[in-house]
């Protein structure tokens, strides 16, 4: 898949934990797990903006597009 997710980069820059994230954008650790090593196939927006909040981050942190 050519969307590369890099929250475990922006978590280890912020040095949040996975439990911790979780707690602040209110998502279940399953779902974020799932995001987080990248076998999403979708992600709202409304819990991208989450995650980009409780990160202090911006979604081109997050999300990269390869080829």
């Amino acid at each position: 898949m050519p969307i590369i997710v890099n929250l475990d980069v922006m978590m280890a820059k912020r040095k949040m934990s996975l439990n911790e994230l979780a707690e602040k954008v209110d998502i279940t650790l399953a779902n974020l797990s799932i995001l987080k090593t990248g076998k999403a196939k979708a992600v709202r927006f409304s819990t991208l903006e989450a995650v980009c909040k409780a990160l202090n981050c911006q979604p081109g942190d997050i999300l990269e597009w390869q080829e």
